[in-house]
């Protein structure tokens, strides 16, 4: 959208009646204009500020109709990823719907400890939803592959479209399979680095979840059975048996049972240096664990 842009609608709208008309619509809200202002924001991925430096500027008529659609959504209360079909997450712009997890700003810490600790050799990505932190790793790291895995095939469709629009910037060869977390048949060489966000919530916890993640979020990439750690122990298990001495195994987990976490992979005589870090509200967040070293 430039201010030379043609509307195709005839009239010449711009960027403020857009964001009028938007706020028309999300009537429910208690700022409807600052809703409109993220919605369009997000949808062509600028600044916020943006919309007070260029209210003037036309709109196209497709970006018009795209973004009175995210509105629709969002007024029926679609969170405003899955409204506007974008999530940011640390240098990228993914395409988010309701086939996937939408990342989070607390994962992108998880890929600044992984980074931080290891940029070479070969990484996992166990249940990779959107590809977040699989495409984190390629473009950022210097690693020779990076394998997302996923037991959702509409997840992993997901995951390839994005994987596609930066294949130009991955370091590493970037694949992605459909599989429940690491099968032999995959993974049968040792790998410097097994990262996940696996699902951690119980499902006697289903009602105490926002509307906005209960209603829209995937299910499959929320809810583990039993306490919520039983995807959480099969990882930390099955982990031991893929890393190469040394590897990393990095994991996001419930704040309320981080140190559950840390005392189920501590207990495994396979680790070492476990330790536990926290999140952008000072939460207990990630685990970090490595392969015991070989004598």
């Amino acid at each position: 959208m430039t201010r030379t842009a043609r509307t195709g609608r005839g009239r010449g709208e711009t960027v403020r009646m857009l964001l009028l008309a938007l706020a028309d619509r999300l009537p429910a809200f208690r700022e409807p204009k600052r809703e409109a202002r993220d919605i369009l924001t997000a949808l062509l991925d600028v600044p916020r500020h943006w919309t007070a430096l260029h209210g003037d500027d036309t709109v196209e008529g497709e970006v018009w109709r795209r973004a009175c659609r995210a509105a629709d959504r969002r007024a029926c209360g679609a969170p405003l990823a899955y409204a506007v079909g974008k999530a940011s997450f640390r240098a990228l712009t993914l395409d988010v719907d309701e086939r996937v997890l939408i990342p989070r700003p607390e994962t992108e810490i998880l890929v600044e400890l992984v980074l931080s600790r290891v940029r070479r050799g070969t990484v996992a990505d166990v249940g990779t939803g959107s590809g977040a932190i699989a495409i984190a790793l390629a473009t950022e790291g210097n690693f020779s592959s990076v394998t997302g895995t996923d037991i959702s095939g509409d997840a992993l469709d997901v995951a390839r479209a994005n994987a596609t629009r930066y294949a130009g910037q991955s370091k590493a060869e970037l694949s992605f399979v459909q599989a429940d977390l690491l099968p032999p048949s995959v993974f049968n060489a040792p790998l410097s680095a097994i990262v996940s966000n696996p699902p951690y919530i119980s499902f006697s916890e289903i009602e105490s979840l926002p509307s906005s993640v209960r209603d829209w979020e995937p299910a499959s990439a929320l809810l583990s059975p039993g306490d919520g750690l039983d995807v959480t122990r099969r990882l930390v298990r099955d982990a031991a048996n893929r890393l190469a001495p040394a590897g990393l195994l990095a994991l996001e987990v419930d704040a309320r049972r981080a140190s559950l976490v840390a005392e189920l992979v501590s207990s495994d005589a396979r680790y070492e240096n476990v330790s536990v870090h926290l999140d952008l509200s000072g939460r207990e967040r990630f685990v970090l664990a490595t392969r015991l070293a070989q004598p």
